[in-house]
């Protein structure tokens, strides 16, 4: 019998402990997908970050960090310019990007160092309770803005992945969604080229993923990917915000 599909090489075969429904899982065998079809399993390290996905290095087969709160992109540098050889990235959420490690996302990107950031955005804080985070829409009700996101108080969201593109050491940025079939091969594809352009050395890649918290949303998963398309995708479209090969010759 002909085997169709099977367990990435670059994951563990055991439980995860997200919440039901979550689309970490889906982003992470992305990422596994990428790492085998590459053939860089031997010499991938990732960079687990403080949030929903603090237990990645249990997850994945390569090497791997764990950062303290934001500071996944430090010790990725540390890391790649210790061992250039290596394939570097770091899985981030939005409140350890976005918020405690913003300097360090920023000044990675705009010191062009060779890692590849996949950044999940689910526009709150997951592990601790449902905060609101830097991501959070204007309106959005979480545990720390019961009625709604007053951006005349608590500022207006950021869209990461227009700011990063603004940066001379970043080549490639792009969102993607984890929130249909069409949108998760689309998400691998940026992926896998996010990581191509780290082998070939050209700079800092990041892609971002939006996503969704079903649980901290308070709606079930069905819900939580009709609020995604409904209101996140609106805020923070999909698509390339910077690609300095768009204009090579394939």
């Amino acid at each position: 019998m002909a085997i169709v599909f099977e367990r990435p090489k670059a994951l563990l075969d055991v439980p995860t402990h997200y919440c039901p429904g979550c689309t970490h899982g889906v982003i992470h065998r992305l990422v596994a997908e990428v790492i085998d079809e590459l053939g860089i399993l031997d010499k991938t390290i990732g960079v687990a970050p403080v949030g929903c996905s603090v237990l990645a290095y249990d997850y994945f087969t390569c090497d791997m960090y764990e950062a303290a709160h934001g500071r996944a992109p430090a010790v990725a540098t540390g890391i790649k310019r210790a061992v250039p050889d290596s394939i570097v990235f770091t899985y981030q959420g939005d409140g350890d990007l976005a918020a405690i490690g913003t300097a360090e996302i920023v000044h990675a990107a705009a010191r062009g160092e060779k890692i590849t950031t996949i950044f999940v955005n689910n526009a709150i804080y997951g592990m601790t309770g449902g905060q609101m985070a830097p991501t959070t829409l204007p309106g959005q009700v979480t545990e720390t803005s019961p009625y709604g996101r007053d951006v005349n108080t608590a500022g207006h969201p950021i869209r990461v992945s227009e700011m990063i593109a603004t940066l001379d050491g970043a080549v490639y940025v792009e969102r993607v969604s984890v929130d249909s079939v069409p949108n998760i091969i689309k998400a691998k594809k940026a992926i896998k080229k996010a990581f191509e352009l780290q082998m070939q050395g050209k700079g800092f890649t990041m892609v971002e993923v939006l996503s969704i918290c079903p649980t901290n949303w308070g709606l079930s998963p069905n819900e939580a990917i009709k609020w995604l398309r409904d209101n996140m995708i609106p805020y923070y479209p999909l698509g390339v915000k910077k690609d300095i090969t768009a204009g090579e010759v394939k």
